[in-house]
C-alpha cells in the first residue's frame, strides 16, 4: 500500500496538506473520537484517508496505531493541538512548548497582576 502525504489536484495545480485530527462519533453526550489522517480542507467528520487510533474522553481510554502514526508523521502530517497532546502522552512526540502557550501564560500573568493592583487600590481607598 502506497501512502502519500499530499494529494495533487490537477485543476487547481495545488497539493493538500495532511492533518492528524479527531473525528467525532457516538451518541449524543456520549461521544468518542477516532484519530484520523485527512486532507486539511476536508470536513471534521468527512471520509478520512486512514484511521490511526481511538480516544474516549469520558474513560480516558486511548488506543494508537504507533507504526502508522510514525509513518504519517515522517511524511510531514501536521497534528492538531488536541491530537498533539494525545501523542505527547503516548510518547510518540516530544513535549515542546508552543509559542501560543508562552504568549497565553504571559497574558494571564499580566491580567493577574492588574487584578491584584486594582484590588489593592480599592482596599486602600476605602
Amino acid at each position: 500500500m502506497k501512502l502519500r502525504t499530499t494529494e495533487f489536484n490537477p485543476l487547481t495545480n495545488k497539493s493538500k496538506m495532511i492533518k492528524l485530527r479527531l473525528k467525532r462519533f457516538g451518541k449524543k453526550r456520549e461521544t468518542s473520537f477516532r484519530l484520523v489522517a485527512s486532507n486539511s480542507t476536508s470536513r471534521r467528520d468527512g471520509r478520512p484517508l486512514q484511521e490511526l487510533g481511538f480516544y474516549n474522553p469520558r474513560t480516558k481510554e486511548t488506543r494508537l496505531d504507533t507504526e502508522a502514526l510514525r509513518v504519517r508523521l515522517g511524511q510531514g502530517a501536521q497534528p492538531t493541538d488536541a491530537v498533539r497532546t494525545l501523542l505527547e502522552k503516548g510518547g510518540l512526540l516530544e513535549k515542546k512548548i508552543r509559542p501560543a502557550e508562552v504568549i497565553g501564560k504571559k497574558k494571564q500573568e499580566k491580567e493577574r497582576l492588574e487584578k491584584k493592583k486594582n484590588k489593592n487600590v480599592s482596599e486602600t481607598s476605602e
